[in-house]
C-alpha cells in the first residue's frame, strides 16, 4: 500500500503578496526607494493593530520623511494608491488600489491577498483557519520569440514608452510641488533636465522639492540650480543632499559670523561665499576668522573687505589657522623694524618751528594803558 504524502507550508502564513502585474509593469521603472515604500505599505495593510506615521515609516526604511512623501506622491500619480489629507494638509490616510485598474476602485483585504496570483486561477493557502482566496486574471497568450532586429525595435519602443511614462509622472509631481498647472516653459525646462542634462526623475523631483522648500518656485531659479548641479557633476540625490548640506552650512557660518540673522545670502554674497570655499578652498574656520577681522576693522559686515583679506592670505599660502598666526608674527616684526628705522633717522628742523615767546598779559595791559 502506498502511503499518502502530506505537504505542509511553514513559511507562507506570514507573507506579503505582490502582484505580477506590479512587478512586470511598475517595478522596473520605479526608483528602488519608492518600491521599498510600496512593499512596506503592502506588508502592513493586514496589520490593523499597528499605527503608522510618516516619521515611523522613514525610520523603518532608513529614509527621510520627504523621501516617504515623494514615494507616496509617485505611486499616487501611477494609480496604485490614493492619499487622504486632514485639514492641515497632512497625509491622514492611504488607500491602496488594484494594480492596473482605475484609481476609483478601492482595494479590499481579499483583493490584497489576490495581488500575487499568476496568469491563471490559483488557490493560495496558509497554516490558518482563513478560507483560501481565489483570484482570476485573464489568461495571457504566450509570446513568440522575435528575431534580433524585431527584438531591438521592441526594446527601443519599450524604453521610449517607459521614458514617456516616467516624464508624465514627473510633470504631475512637479505640479503638486509648484501648486499650479505647468506652463509650456515649465514643461520644456523639466524635459530639458530629463533628456538633455540626463538627470534622473528622482533627482529632478528632489531638485524641485528643495527649491520650493527654500522659497523658490520660479522655473528660472530651478533651472539655474539644475545647471549648477550639472556643472558640479551631481548625478544622484545623495550627492545633491551633500551639496545642499554644504551650501547651507557655509552660508549659515558666514552670515552668522557677520551677525546677519533671519535671512539667506543675497546672490552677490553667495558668489563670494562660493569663491572662498569652492574656488579658494578655504575651510570655514579661516573664513570665520576673516569675517571676525572684518567686523573688528570696519564695525559692519563687508564681503568686499573679507574678500581682500582672504586674497592676501591665499597669496601667502595660508591653509590653516596656524599659518595666519605665523603671518601675523612676520607682519608685526616688519612693522617694528620700520619703526626702528624711522627712529634712527636724524630729525631735520623746520624753519617754521620757532620758539614761541611767553608773554606777561598784565604787563601788556599796563603798556597799552600808559600809551594812551
Amino acid at each position: 500500500m502506498m502511503n499518502t504524502i502530506k505537504l505542509s507550508n511553514h513559511f507562507q502564513s506570514n507573507a506579503t503578496l505582490v502582484s505580477n502585474y506590479f512587478i512586470d509593469n511598475y517595478m522596473a521603472t520605479a526608483n528602488g526607494e519608492f518600491v521599498k515604500v510600496y512593499l512596506f505599505l503592502l506588508r502592513h495593510m493586514e496589520d490593523s493593530s499597528m499605527s503608522l506615521t510618516i516619521s515611523g515609516i522613514a525610520d523603518c526604511l532608513n529614509n527621510t520623511e520627504n523621501d516617504i512623501l515623494r514615494a507616496f506622491r509617485y505611486w499616487e500619480s501611477n494609480g496604485l494608491l490614493r492619499l487622504e489629507y486632514d485639514c492641515e494638509h497632512s497625509v491622514s490616510g492611504i488607500e491602496l488600489l488594484q494594480a492596473g485598474q482605475s484609481p476609483s476602485n478601492n482595494i479590499s483585504k481579499e483583493s490584497i491577498s489576490s495581488i500575487a496570483t499568476a496568469s491563471k486561477e490559483v488557490s493560495i493557502t496558509a497554516d490558518s483557519d482563513e478560507t483560501p482566496v481565489k483570484a482570476k486574471v485573464p489568461k495571457q497568450e504566450p509570446a513568440t520569440a522575435p528575431k534580433d532586429t524585431v527584438s531591438h525595435k521592441n526594446k527601443h519602443a519599450s524604453d521610449s514608452s517607459m521614458e514617456k511614462k516616467e516624464l508624465r509622472s514627473l510633470l504631475f509631481i512637479a505640479e503638486q510641488y509648484l501648486g499650479k498647472t505647468l506652463s509650456h516653459t515649465d514643461v520644456e525646462a523639466i524635459t530639458y533636465f530629463y533628456k538633455d542634462l540626463g538627470m534622473s526623475a528622482r533627482l529632478i523631483e528632489y531638485l524641485i522639492e528643495s527649491c520650493v522648500e527654500s522659497g523658490h518656485k520660479s522655473i528660472h531659479y530651478i533651472q539655474k540650480v539644475a545647471l549648477s548641479w550639472a556643472d558640479e557633476g551631481i548625478t544622484s540625490v545623495e550627492q545633491a543632499r551633500r551639496n545642499s548640506a554644504n551650501y547651507n552650512k557655509n552660508c549659515y557660518t558666514v552670515l552668522n559670523a557677520f551677525g546677519i540673522k533671519n535671512r539667506g545670502p543675497a546672490d552677490s554674497e553667495l558668489v563670494y561665499i562660493k569663491k572662498w570655499t569652492d574656488e579658494m578652498g578655504f575651510s570655514l574656520d579661516i573664513v570665520q576668522e576673516a569675517c571676525r577681522r572684518t567686523i573688528s576693522a570696519t564695525h559692519q559686515p563687508s564681503f568686499e573687505y573679507t574678500d581682500t583679506i582672504l586674497e592676501h592670505w591665499q597669496q601667502n599660502n595660508v591653509h590653516h589657522l596656524n599659518d595666519i598666526t605665523a603671518l601675523d608674527t612676520v607682519f608685526q616684526k616688519e612693522k617694528q623694524a620700520r619703526r626702528n628705522v624711522s627712529k634712527s633717522k636724524p630729525i631735520t628742523k623746520n624753519l617754521n618751528n620757532f620758539e614761541r615767546r611767553a608773554y606777561d598779559m598784565d604787563s601788556l595791559e599796563e603798556q597799552l594803558l600808559n600809551s594812551n
